[in-house]
Parts: C-alpha cells; sequence; structure tokens
C-alpha cells in the first residue's frame, strides 16, 4: 500500500519498540526477531536467491526486521534458501523464466538490467536493494525511499575486472572489454537512484566512494556468533572458504604442503579438483561441511587461515566467536576485524613465504593468545547489534523523508 494522510499524521512506525517493553528486552537480548510491524509497505531486492552465503544472510536479518517484505529476485532456488527467506512472498524477473535461469544465470547479466527495470515498485514506499549483483537499479516512486545495502559494488566491473579477464579465455577476454563497458555505465547510472547507501565495511564504502562518488553509512553484516571453546586446540589448522581464485586457497595449500604442517580446508570450488592433486600428505580437503561440522572445527583448530581479499569477511569472526585466533593476510575487511597481536597475526603479502613467516611467528607466541579475550572483539558484529542499527538507520531516514513531504504538503495549501 501507499502511504495514506493517516500514516503521515502517525508516522512511519519502523522503529523498535519502546524502550522498558517487553519487546524492547527481547530485542536487546535477541530473543526477538522483528521490529513493530511497519506501516509502510516494503520491498526487498536481492540479485539472486540460489544459496546461502553472506549476503543471503543479510537478507535474511532483513526478513526478521520487516516481517511483511516483498522480495524480488532475478532467480530463486527454494531448496537452497532458509525458512525465513522463503516464509516472504518471492517475486523474480523475467530472467527467472529463461532456458536453464537457475544454473546459468550469471549468463544472462547482460538482461539484468532491463529485467529490473521492469519491476513495478510503485506500491511501495520502502524500497531496500541487497547488492553485490544487479540489484539497486529498480526505479522507484518520488516519495519512496530507496535504501542500497551495498555488499561492494560489483567485482567483475570494478575492483576485480581485470582478475577476473586473466583468468577467462581469449574469446572471453574480448567479450568482456566491450559488453562489461556497458553495464559499468548503467551500473554507475543506477547509484543515483538510490537515496542512501548502507556499506558493510569501510572497505566497501571506500569503493562506493571511489567508483559511485556516493558517501556510504557502514553497518557491519550480522555474524551467528559462536560459544568461546574451552577445549584446548588440536594439531591442525583451518582455511574455510569457495575454492576460486580470488580467495588463493591455492597459495594456503602451497604454503602448509612445504611446511609439512596439517590443515584442514572446508569448501568447493573451480580450483578443489586441482588442490587435490596439488595438496601434500598433510593437506586435507573435505568440500563442503554443514554449521555443526563447521563450529566443531572451529572450536578444535590451532588457527583459522585467512589470505582473501574479502569485502568483509564473515568467517574470520565466526572463528574468533570461538575464541580461535586468525592468521591473516593485512587487506581488505580483515582490517576492521582482526586486531593483530590480540585475536590473531596480521601478515603483508598474498604469498607463501609470508603466509610461512607468519605461521613461524605465531606458533612463537601461540600461548599468549586468551580464547575469552578474543571472543570478546567480536560481540559488536552479533545479529541484534545489525538490526538495531538498520532499524535506527532506516527509521531517521524515513522520518526525514515524512517530513520533507509533509513540509511539502503544507506549502501547497
Amino acid at each position: 500500500m501507499t502511504v495514506s494522510e493517516g500514516n503521515f499524521a502517525g508516522g512511519l512506525d519502523i522503529r523498535p519498540p519502546v524502550a522498558g517493553t517487553r519487546s524492547d528486552a527481547a530485542m536487546e537480548s535477541g530473543s526477538e526477531s522483528s521490529v513493530n510491524q511497519p506501516a509502510a509497505k516494503v520491498a526487498i531486492v536481492h540479485y539472486w536467491l540460489v544459496g546461502m552465503r553472506g549476503g543471503e544472510k543479510v537478507l535474511e536479518a532483513l526478513c526478521e526486521l520487516f516481517p511483511d517484505a516483498d522480495i524480488y529476485t532475478h532467480v530463486y532456488k527454494p531448496e537452497r534458501i532458509s525458512a525465513t527467506i522463503r516464509r516472504h512472498r518471492i517475486h523474480t524477473t523475467f530472467i527467472a523464466s529463461l532456458p536453464f535461469a537457475t544454473r546459468l544465470y550469471q549468463a544472462y547479466l547482460l538482461l539484468m538490467p532491463y529485467a529490473l527495470e521492469a519491476l513495478d515498485l510503485s506500491g511501495y514506499d520502502l524500497v531496500i536493494s541487497s547488492e553485490s549483483g544487479p540489484a539497486k537499479g529498480v526505479l522507484t516512486q518520488p516519495g519512496s525511499v530507496h535504501v542500497c545495502y551495498c555488499h561492494t559494488p560489483m567485482r567483475y566491473l570494478w575492483s576485480g575486472f581485470h582478475e577476473y579477464r586473466r583468468q577467462s579465455g581469449r574469446l572471453t577476454r574480448l567479450a568482456m572489454l566491450f559488453a562489461l563497458s556497458g553495464l559499468r555505465n548503467w551500473d554507475q547510472a543506477s547509484a543515483t537512484r538510490v537515496d542512501h547507501f548502507i556499506a558493510n565495511s569501510e572497505n566497501v564504502a571506500g569503493r562506493i566512494r571511489k567508483y559511485y562518488r556516493r558517501d556510504a553509512t557502514v553497518i557491519h553484516p550480522p555474524v551467528d556468533l559462536l560459544e568461546p571453546t574451552l577445549q584446548p586446540a588440536e594439531d591442525f589448522y583451518l582455511y574455510v572458504g569457495q575454492l576460486v581464485a580470488y580467495k588463493h586457497a591455492d597459495v594456503v595449500v602451497d604454503a602448509f604442503s612445504r611446511m609439512g604442517k596439517k590443515l584442514i580446508v572446508i569448501g568447493r570450488g573451480e580450483q578443489y579438483a586441482a588442490l587435490k592433486r596439488t595438496a601434500g600428505p598433510t593437506v586435507t580437503l573435505l568440500g563442503w561441511a554443514d554449521d555443526s561440522t563447521l563450529r566443531d572445527y572451529y572450536a578444535r583448530c590451532r588457527a583459522l587461515i585467512f589470505i582473501a581479499d574479502e569485502d568483509f569477511g564473515i568467517v574470520p569472526v565466526e572463528a574468533m566467536s570461538a575464541g580461535r585466533p586468525v592468521i591473516a593476510w593485512a587487506g581488505g575487511g580483515v582490517l576492521e576485524t582482526v586486531r593483530d597481536g590480540e585475536s590473531g597475526i596480521l601478515f603483508a603479502e598474498q604469498t607463501a613465504g609470508c603466509l610461512i613467516e607468519a605461521v613461524h611467528q605465531f606458533e612463537r607466541v601461540e600461548k599468549s593468545f586468551d580464547p575469552a579475550r578474543i571472543a570478546a572483539t567480536t560481540i559488536g558484529f552479533a545479529k541484534n547489534r545489525f538490526k538495531q542499527r538498520i532499524s535506527n538507520t532506516i527509521r531517521e531516514w524515513m522520518d526525514q523523508q515524512q517530513a520533507w513531504s509533509t513540509k511539502r504538503t503544507n506549502s501547497s495549501l
């Protein structure tokens, strides 16, 4: 529904419960999943729903905040999506009707701007786009508020363009050069359709300034924190993540094969088969693991190894919440989460040599790391903190829109 005169008179009620009520106490403890039912009609636009990764965890938290929101996406695999998200009304763009779309959706990237602009969102007062793939390019009404939660400007268009080209075949490299230039122009133009940007890290806020010339409010994504472990660490290190080129899992496997130290690798991806062939006898590739298995490995490892240039990086925060230190490359979102010497060891270059040196450094000071102290550094990334900040921030922006609309209405009387 659109905002009626009665809604304006009462205000757009998307704020958390009044302090001191039972609901407020529940919100602070994390036991209640939603804010008061909003009077505004809300749409959430997410790039694609084909699995539960970091972007979908953010979407899940937004669904808890706005339980009556409609969701729009390009393609949807319900069997791979959480029940929290599936409870919402989910609409797909015309991309979903194209051949093999749920498997080859990225092949239709150049059609996604048209698909987004074809969505009729004229009945919504608040539109939240969740973007690391095409989402923010929707057309909204003048009286609505469009907030983009940006996980990163699309890597294959901007910060990772040349790396993606280097990994591609000759024909793909040529096609990318011409085809993605137009998409990049559209992406930059569509940034002007957003009223307010939220970045998932200072790292991403910097990219938004660079590529879109826009400021962004930083709200770190929600993390399902674990209980700090009380058990002693076992004699192995842990790597968790997709086995794709930009994550540099090959560097980690090479380093631990050369050192002859035990490494458990959890994850799959295009590099899995090659890493399986080249890994030394002390390196074990497990493939994907369920949440309980992953929590078990977090609790038992000596340290997590993290070498990717991540937008934020949820995996290190999960490991630290279990009380385990992180040995990480000093770049990307890790600089906002891992404290050198307190919750982990940071090293300068994404090379096997630098990683080997960092592991040796860690082992010299390993006993100085306190699991409880490490876990305490992650409290600010809890889901209830994320939801409170999102709620308060959007409430402020909606109040500003309401004040502007009221002033405009009064001036015309």
